[in-house]
């Protein structure tokens, strides 16, 4: 397998769809197994920990500098992460995951999702950006991603979140933007609507 350290929990709800859990800068592959316990009981985890060290912080690509991403390196460790991905679900025997990613690893998992639009069915954006100012042409149809937003994030600008989210829709996502009173860390808001989000999901797909 592609040389990612991980964790992973076996569903215990095989309609339950399984998520790929994708931490923020200087996180690892522990820090949102509690929240995809949360958002989805039952579902299969499959938590990778980001390979680029930045002091000494677990990321999934290096950036340049605050809100400035080496985007030749977005690429390469998006397509990277597919790789092991693919290789998981056969590893693992699970369908193509949903991402939940936070910060960091929401830009990684909205780059996924442009470079490789296969390897996803769907995914929840906790604080994300713009991951590349030229992405290729992708086809998002019948992928439903959630995007939460904080209204008062002083490292990710609204006009970003909202560019973004365009970007997904126009590739022919169904897109959920919202807005929450909050700023870059997660709120119980975000647990609630995640939760909520994939509980139709799953009501849609039985």
């Amino acid at each position: 397998m592609t040389d990612f350290i991980h964790r992973f929990e076996p569903a215990r709800d095989a309609g339950s769809p399984p998520l790929l859990l994708l931490h923020g800068t200087g996180g690892d592959e522990n820090d949102l197994l509690g929240l995809g316990r949360m958002i989805s009981p039952g579902s299969a985890l499959l938590s990778p920990r980001g390979r680029v060290l930045e002091h000494g912080m677990p990321r999934f690509f290096r950036r340049l500098a605050e809100g400035v991403f080496d985007e030749d390196d977005v690429r390469q460790r998006a397509l990277e992460l597919g790789e092991f991905i693919a290789e998981a679900q056969k590893r693992y025997g699970i369908a193509a995951p949903v991402a939940v990613g936070f910060s960091n690893g929401a830009n990684i998992a909205a780059a996924l999702l442009l470079l490789k639009p296969d390897i996803l069915s769907g995914a929840v954006l906790l604080r994300a950006m713009v991951p590349l100012s030229d992405p290729p042409k992708a086809e998002l149809g019948g992928k439903h991603v959630l995007l939460l937003s904080g209204q008062a994030d002083p490292i990710v600008p609204a006009s970003n979140s909202a560019r973004l989210a365009a970007l997904l829709s126009e590739a022919g996502a169904h897109v959920d933007h919202k807005v929450l009173p909050a700023g870059h860390q997660l709120s119980q808001a975000d647990v609630t609507l995640a939760r909520n989000w994939i509980g139709g999901i799953n009501a849609k797909a039985a």
